[in-house]
């Protein structure tokens, strides 16, 4: 018996060995399927207070109650943000805009890029504000003027001070606590078209931004602007920059983005004459964002350091200011603000606000089907169902 216990591993392990690759490669495949299938396909999470938003969200947006079927091939948050901004980069052609320039009450000037293919002089407009370091010509941008004009709504990019080619007239530039611009551009849109329905969208800084002029504006945004939309939003800037510091892959991003950063100031600020609050040298200096808000941002905007900025910009412990119906969109696998970093809670108490969150996606991911190279995005999905709901009903609804 003894040496028949001692045999029955050798044999259990020869036979496995016996196994056909094919068999073994069936297997692998049923697994992966059933993973997917069970652990990766989901109905987005949808977080809001009961009452007029969220039964307008349930009634009107469909996409919310459907599955959201993540790439295949690539569902991993960090290869679904680096794989979606390739794609699109690649395969969404340039858009063409109707450029307007902008001069603000302090002499600078921003570029706004009027998107108005398919659309007529009663169209409602959708104000949109790219990410850190984005402009009209953002992959993901191209997504959403691509869905906004096959809805019939006129969109406005509004490019940031020095970005879409604009040279810097002014020693400033922009972040995401600094709302004086937005709200010129905004009330520059309204005294265009007093009698035409506006809303905005942001997209990850820009979400900020846009969250951040709403908590500020409280009930006197609501006659500026019916609805907004943000998407891939890090509302708690603390928790999101723990995130994207850790090593390997997250760590690249950073340093990608803090690249940028020094990349777009480079292209200005030639001279320490024209910032004096700036050591240019220790700004070049730096590796990651949190590094470069701590010494350019923060010193720029009067702040003491990073963190002091932070707590500004910071959109998690505001929500309940907002009184602009707010529909935001995240993944749970953002690796700019995991699931365990949003603010559910907030949100949940919420009647003006609304998170939807998908199982998958990254940061302004969400690759949906197997073969992702296609004008019509998930992204493009939610912001013209959503915003052709808005518009389509009276001020008189209650959840407006």
């Amino acid at each position: 018996m003894e040496g028949l216990k001692a045999m029955i591993p050798l044999n259990f392990f020869e036979c496995a060995l016996c196994i056909p690759q094919y068999c073994c490669g069936a297997l692998f495949g049923i697994g992966f399927c059933a993973y997917y299938f069970f652990e990766v396909v989901k109905t987005p999470l949808l977080v809001c207070a009961r009452g007029p938003f969220y039964d307008f969200l349930n009634e009107n947006v469909p996409i919310l109650k459907s599955k959201f079927w993540p790439t295949l091939w690539c569902f991993e948050s960090r290869a679904q943000t680096i794989f979606a901004s390739i794609v699109r980069a690649r395969y969404l052609p340039r858009m063409k805009y109707r450029r307007e320039l902008l001069t603000l009450s302090d002499g600078g000037i921003v570029a706004l890029d009027w998107a108005e293919e398919n659309t007529n002089p009663t169209s409602p407009i959708v104000i949109i504000l790219p990410g850190l370091t984005g402009a009209s010509q953002a992959e993901y941008i191209k997504c959403l003027v691509y869905a906004a004009r096959n809805s019939g709504i006129k969109c406005v990019i509004f490019n940031y001070r020095g970005m879409g080619g604009v040279k810097i007239k002014t020693p400033k530039f922009y972040c995401a606590s600094s709302c004086e611009d937005l709200a010129e551009v905004i009330d520059h849109v309204k005294k265009l078209h007093p009698h035409i329905p506006v809303g905005a969208t942001g997209i990850s800084m820009g979400g900020l931004l846009l969250g951040n002029y709403l908590a500020q504006n409280g009930s006197d945004a609501i006659g500026k602007l019916k609805a907004a939309l943000i998407i891939s939003v890090p509302m708690n800037i603390f928790e999101a920059t723990k995130s994207i510091e850790k090593p390997y892959i997250n760590l690249m991003l950073n340093k990608y983005l803090c690249d940028n950063l020094q990349r777009i100031l480079r292209r200005h600020v030639h001279e320490e004459d024209d910032f004096p609050e700036l050591n240019l040298q220790e700004v070049y200096k730096s590796k990651t964002v949190r590094e470069f808000d701590e010494s350019f941002t923060s010193r720029h905007f009067g702040f003491r350091d990073a963190e002091h900025y932070y707590s500004y910009a910071t959109l998690h412990n505001k929500l309940h200011l907002v009184e602009v119906p707010l529909l935001c969109l995240s993944a749970a696998d953002d690796p700019f603000q995991p699931l365990q970093a949003m603010p559910l809670q907030e949100v949940s108490k919420s009647k003006n606000v609304a998170l939807v969150v998908t199982s998958r996606g990254g940061h302004i991911g969400f690759l949906e089907g197997f073969w992702p190279l296609k004008e019509e995005q998930y992204i493009g999905k939610i912001f013209s169902q959503y915003f052709t709901a808005v518009f389509s009903v009276g001020d008189d609804h209650p959840a407006f």
